[in-house]
């Protein structure tokens, strides 16, 4: 426990000083209110662990002190996975609750609607999940930074794996959204880039949570491909691994998956999982460093399971959310973006940074090969990949970003 003990203490030092220069006067001892928003009744599985992953590092935040003397409060409220409810809520929590700023959403249509909702009412949005690359590059604002690596990164890491497969002949499979959409957009790019003769000989497009994964199955079959890369979750996952089990379409084919490996998606499955597919995910079990090590022990100390990718995420969330607190002159909007600019902190994942060009952060993936391990789904074979080395060039992402 002295790693995590160091860390959050440090931090809290760092941060200790007086109240928020130009800030409105208040009790010395007035929370500071940060707004959250999240889908938790629409995505449990994944929204359920990043709620408890920010809560944790709340609880230690505070402990420590809090942020120049007070203590960070959050108001969460759940959208329901409704876009409409996520920007409603967004409106009270700034206009009634008088938070600061915001972080969270899961889905990306989600995350976009708050994204321009943020741009409209010049309120900061750290956004937390939402894997859509417009959030931070075509539809990007001055006031939105986004925390997980995006789709476009975590399809470069399994682009570099499979340009290295025996595979010419492609299909995919991703729901018909932003985020599966942008996944298969990426993923093609990446590939071509490093295999030119490449081809993709299928696309499917099932509505998210609606997979019929027979009919799926069957159309990829008939298309007759070397390898498939799959962009499902959850519920549509597990009908994909079923189906394709059953009627042998993983036989003699490689699968790229991404984010297969997250505990969220493949534990459900068992010993059900599939074995040898290249995934991006999240080995909690095998990571070794100090400060992943005390991150995984206080989490099962306080919430007596393992933790998820989500709540990784949602740790990093707030770990960021009190890094700019105590780096912000005051909780003025301007002020708390003018800290946002390559803002840099600690994590039990290592360094992260938000680039200033699009500010996008560094976190990275693991990616590795699913295996089975007592009789469930884990990760093997896998490396960290640095988010930093999958990203365009400042001069590319700022080109591919509207003008403020």
């Amino acid at each position: 426990m002295t790693n995590r003990r160091t860390f959050i203490t440090c931090a809290a030092a760092a941060l200790a000083a007086p109240l928020f220069a130009g800030a409105p006067v208040l009790a010395a001892d007035a929370p500071i209110k940060v707004g959250e928003v999240n889908s938790y009744t629409r995505l449990p599985a994944f929204t359920e662990p990043y709620r408890n992953g920010w809560q944790l590092a709340l609880e230690e935040i505070n402990a420590a002190g809090g942020i120049k003397g007070r203590k960070i409060e959050v108001i969460s409220r759940d959208d329901a996975g409704k876009p409409g409810n996520a920007v409603k809520i967004a409106e009270e929590l700034v206009s009634s609750d008088g938070v600061v700023m915001l972080f969270g959403t899961f889905f990306s249509h989600i995350g976009l609607a708050v994204t321009d909702f943020a741009k409209q009412r010049k309120v900061l949005f750290i956004a937390s999940e939402p894997l859509s690359d417009a959030i931070v590059w075509s539809k990007g604002n001055r006031y939105t930074y986004r925390l997980r690596p995006s789709t476009h990164m975590q399809a470069a890491m399994l682009a570099e794996m499979a340009a290295k497969l025996d595979a010419t002949r492609w299909a995919t499979v991703a729901p018909n959204y932003a985020y599966g959409t942008d996944a298969v957009a990426a993923f093609k790019s990446e590939l071509k880039k490093r295999k030119p003769e490449v081809e993709f000989v299928d696309e499917q497009w099932p509505t998210l949570f609606k997979m019929d994964g027979g009919s799926t199955v069957r159309a990829i079959e008939r298309a007759k491909p070397d390898a498939i890369y799959n962009v499902t979750f959850g519920s549509d996952l597990a009908k994909f691994v079923r189906e394709g089990a059953i009627r042998g379409l993983f036989d003699g084919r490689e699968v790229v998956s991404l984010l297969t490996g997250e505990p969220e998606y493949l534990d459900p499955l068992g010993g059900e999982a599939p074995v040898g597919w290249i995934v991006t995910g999240y080995p909690w079990y095998d990571i070794t460093t100090p400060e992943h090590q005390a991150y995984v022990e206080a989490y099962k100390a306080k919430w007596g399971e393992s933790p998820k990718t989500g709540s990784l995420v949602g740790y990093n969330s707030m770990l960021a959310v009190a890094e700019v607190l105590g780096n912000a002159k005051s909780t003025d909007t301007e002020d708390l973006l003018a800290a946002m600019d390559g803002l840099t902190f600690n994590s039990p994942s290592g360094s992260i940074t938000f680039r200033a060009s699009d500010h996008q952060s560094t976190m990275g993936a693991w990616v590795g090969r699913t295996g089975l391990r007592d009789g469930k789904g884990v990760m093997v074979e896998w490396s960290y990949k640095n988010g930093a080395d999958y990203l365009p060039s400042d001069a590319e992402a700022r080109a591919m970003r509207p003008a403020d």
